[in-house]
């Protein structure tokens, strides 16, 4: 079951509590492209895009989208002053360099040992998995934003992932509807709970351990 726009605006929002100023930080699509709209004013930062962009601002006005200023998943961006715009390698050059702080990537399942499945469901079609695996290897810190459970119900935090990999421990800090959870040497650690839910609705839908 998808979330509603209030539910993801505050999912955006607490990752955006991560950011630090002066960082480069690379976003997703989905929830992640909600971000920018939830930074502080006084936070200087680059938004960066592995299409070419490092600059990218709040989404634009109904009405005011610009058809060749696009994220990776091709919706509609601003950018702000200072914003460069460099080809595809250029671009995945910055990631491999490790220039880039921080992603915040959607996510299928996450492992309690921080393993990242992100990129197929197998029978499925999918474009490919894109710059996943640069930015999962290469990014200083690497957060995840995703619902809880999937549309059966089923937990996405689990003891090991039975989706393919696309980096194995490499997620820092998981943040879904239900709260925020650490991954560390020694575990998992759930670091906040967000209303309404309960501790124990969090541990009844994840499906590992957890320190709390």
């Amino acid at each position: 079951m998808g979330l509603g726009i209030d539910v993801r605006n505050r999912i955006a929002k607490r990752a955006a509590e991560e950011i630090k100023n002066g960082m480069v930080v690379n976003l997703g699509i989905g929830i992640p492209s909600l971000v920018p709209n939830h930074l502080p004013d006084h936070i200087n930062v680059m938004f960066h895009a592995e299409n070419g962009i490092t600059g990218m601002g709040p989404s634009p006005k109904k009405g005011e989208e610009d058809e060749n200023l696009c994220n990776a998943g091709g919706f509609p961006v601003t950018v702000v002053a200072g914003a460069s715009y460099c080809d595809s390698a250029i671009s995945f050059g910055m990631i491999r360099r490790g220039r880039v702080d921080m992603t915040i990537l959607g996510s299928l399942e996450v492992s309690e040992s921080g393993d990242l499945a992100n990129w197929i469901v197998p029978g499925k079609k999918v474009p490919g998995m894109g710059g996943a695996m640069e930015l999962a290897q290469k990014a200083k810190k690497v957060i995840v934003l995703m619902n809880h459970v999937d549309k059966h119900g089923k937990p996405k935090i689990v003891k090991e992932c039975s989706l393919p990999l696309t980096s194995a421990r490499c997620v820092d800090l998981i943040i879904t509807e239900m709260g925020v959870f650490q991954v560390t040497n020694d575990g998992l650690h759930l670091k906040e709970i967000f209303p309404p839910y309960s501790f124990q609705e969090i541990k009844t839908n994840t499906g590992c351990s957890f320190h709390w």
